[in-house]
């Protein structure tokens, strides 16, 4: 009884405050499905039909990275193959349910299929079943041809996974082929680079010889607005990704950095000291109509839109002293201070408009005092939770489309890594290794 008395006490304080992570696991997964219960899956290795070659590289290829985006979807239990029946499974005449219900594999659903290559085309069919459903058993059941490259098979495994996670996450996308951009020194300069959200396919995007920081895709993937010295002192600078090059956008004036887009792509709101002071600014996508929203004594830097309504923008001042996370409305009236003591800066704002996600360093209380970890707070309430406690700085946390994942930047390995993770802090996985990198953001979709 006594035991039962100090759980209850401890689930009243975790519903005061939930400055607990284990206690704030309930709020974190709402619209998402992170935390919840997951779905038990197989995903047997595709069957190599055909006797091309060049179907097996490209079969090892797509089986790994659909497995491994099943895997980091935040919703899946994916069953560990060494459980699954010896026998090949790539039809569904081949799927025998029974087989993949019982022990040990005691799987829900079954995602399998085939790979053939034939005259440099690849053909892939993918179907997944509800094991637990036997009369009427299949959800989904795709084709796809493409050349027979591995760039494509990666594609096609990224498609057919997202085609799973939408049916069984709620209706949700899946981020199988979003992109995160980020900035990189590996060229001699600091460039802005891309990669798949997974890590792969690492590349720069600008090659400009200057410096470049804050990178910030816009919501159709066209364009990446980022601070830009490559015209002397920083100012915002836009990048076409369809033309590969620069796009005219006016000089500002004094410093102007950390541009970021609404969601409909219309307004890029960023901190300018044009008039004196660093000040939060909106304007149209393309420079005009520049509006200043804020007025006050220190930095006021770091805008980010909420992209649900673009209602309100959540920044960085420093008008008390050390930086703190604000909310305003897009007019620049109703501020409110979210955080309240320590260093707060780099607010991401969730897609569903709830959460922000931000860089913490505090200075007493629950957590981690003294160390820069990334936190969560939902706006509304103000409640949080810390993410990372894994030492380094950990900073410039960017959201997933799907709300269920963040990228951020960390230097737990002695060097500035981008690394991801669920948006419940678990899960955290390496994405770069070789030279510096930081800032990274998530595409859009």
């Amino acid at each position: 009884m006594k035991r039962i008395a100090v759980v209850g006490a401890l689930l009243l304080a975790g519903l005061l405050n939930l400055t607990r992570p284990a206690m704030a696991q309930d709020w974190i997964r709402t619209g998402t499905g992170v935390g919840g219960e997951k779905i038990r899956i197989a995903v047997p290795d595709f069957r190599v039909v055909r006797n091309d070659p060049t179907a097996t590289p490209l079969d090892k290829t797509f089986n790994d990275v659909l497995f491994s985006d099943l895997e980091q979807a935040g919703i899946f239990d994916v069953v560990t193959r060494s459980f699954y029946p010896m026998e090949p499974v790539g039809y569904p005449n081949e799927a025998y349910l029974d087989h993949w219900s019982a022990l040990p594999v005691k799987a829900s659903m079954l995602a399998f299929g085939n790979l053939g290559v034939s005259n440099g085309a690849m053909q892939v069919q993918g179907w997944l079943f509800d094991v637990k459903s036997p009369q009427a058993p299949q959800v989904l059941a795709k084709q796809y041809r493409e050349s027979a490259t591995e760039e494509n098979a990666r594609a096609v495994a990224h498609r057919f996974a997202n085609e799973i996670i939408f049916r069984l996450g709620g209706g949700i996308n899946g981020i199988a082929e979003s992109k995160i951009y980020y900035i990189s020194n590996r060229t001699g300069h600091k460039e802005v680079w891309a990669m798949d959200y997974d890590g792969a396919g690492q590349h720069a995007v600008t090659h400009l010889g200057s410096i470049a920081l804050s990178p910030r895709v816009s919501p159709d993937n066209t364009k990446v607005a980022f601070a830009s010295y490559a015209r002397g002192g920083p100012n915002v600078a836009i990048w076409s990704l369809e033309l590969g090059r620069m796009l005219n956008f006016p000089v500002m004036g004094g410093t102007t950095v950390s541009p970021a887009w609404s969601s409909d792509g219309a307004k890029l709101a960023f901190s300018s000291s044009r008039s004196g002071d660093p000040e939060i600014y909106v304007c149209d996508a393309n420079g005009a109509n520049i509006k200043r929203l804020t007025s006050s004594h220190g930095p006021d830097v770091s805008p980010v839109w909420n992209p649900k309504t673009n209602a309100q923008i959540a920044w960085v001042s420093g008008r008390t002293g050390l930086p703190q996370i604000y909310t305003m409305d897009s007019d620049g009236s109703n501020v409110q201070r979210l955080t309240d003591q320590g260093y707060a800066v780099s607010p991401s704002w969730s897609p569903n408009g709830q959460y922000l996600a931000f860089a913490w360093i505090r200075h007493y209380g629950a957590g981690s005092p003294g160390n820069s970890d990334i936190y969560l707070m939902d706006v509304a309430s103000h409640k949080w939770i810390q993410l990372t406690h894994d030492g380094g700085r950990n900073d410039f946390p960017s959201w997933s489309p799907d709300g269920r994942h963040i990228v951020y930047q960390s230097t737990r390995g002695g060097q500035e890594q981008i690394w991801s993770m669920l948006a419940d802090g678990s899960g955290q996985t390496q994405l770069t290794f070789s030279g510096s990198n930081s800032q990274p953001n998530w595409s859009w979709k």
